[in-house]
């Protein structure tokens, strides 16, 4: 039998009848040997440099650099709300996982796809229209992500912190300058 095994063994032995459980200063030391390995082995897989972390149930976007919060912002994340039009649909969530930025553009045109005419009740002009581009509504910035998402800014600053975008992650216009002046294509970001 092994020490960890004799702990185990020890405890469930002891936990059964209320009686107190302590631990000798030798058992201590390899449990504390033990959590010093393992803390270790967690903290190889943190993210090295600074990486973008965003939690969709909280709407807070986190910049950090291993533990260190270099900003923490509210922001928007997608709805969640379903849009049916004929044979289609569109699911208005935020991708949760891994993702990296991809791309990086200042002062964004937003072309606007055929769902975001179904929605308003207009009808989906064709692809080449001059009716598709918007500018201004995405702010200074737009970071993308990859499949068609993207952290970008908001006209509707007031509704930060609420689950309302199609999808993408939105900022106030100071978080987003905050945001570009850090990041760079390639860092990482992380949904939740």
């Amino acid at each position: 039998m092994t020490h960890g095994e004799s702990l185990c063994a020890r405890w469930a032995v002891t936990a059964g009848d209320g009686a107190d459980w302590a631990v000798t200063p030798e058992e201590q030391a390899v449990l504390d040997a033990e959590r010093s390995k393992i803390e270790k082995s967690l903290g190889a897989l943190d993210p090295k440099g600074v990486y973008v972390v965003i939690d969709t149930a909280r709407n807070r976007l986190y910049l950090k650099k291993a533990k260190e919060v270099l900003l923490e912002a509210k922001c928007s994340t997608g709805s969640g709300k379903v849009l049916v039009a004929g044979d289609e649909s569109w699911k208005f969530e935020t991708p949760r996982g891994e993702f990296k930025i991809l791309s990086r553009t200042r002062n964004p045109v937003w072309r606007k796809p055929d769902w975001a005419f179904l929605e308003e009740g207009e009808a989906v002009p064709s692809a080449d229209s001059s009716d598709r581009y918007e500018k201004g509504v995405l702010g200074e910035y737009a970071f993308g992500i990859g499949r068609g998402y993207f952290i970008h800014g908001t006209l509707y600053t007031r509704l930060l912190g609420e689950n309302v975008t199609h999808g993408c992650i939105r900022l106030g216009p100071e978080d987003l300058s905050n945001l570009a002046k850090r990041v760079r294509i390639g860092t990482k970001v992380y949904i939740f």
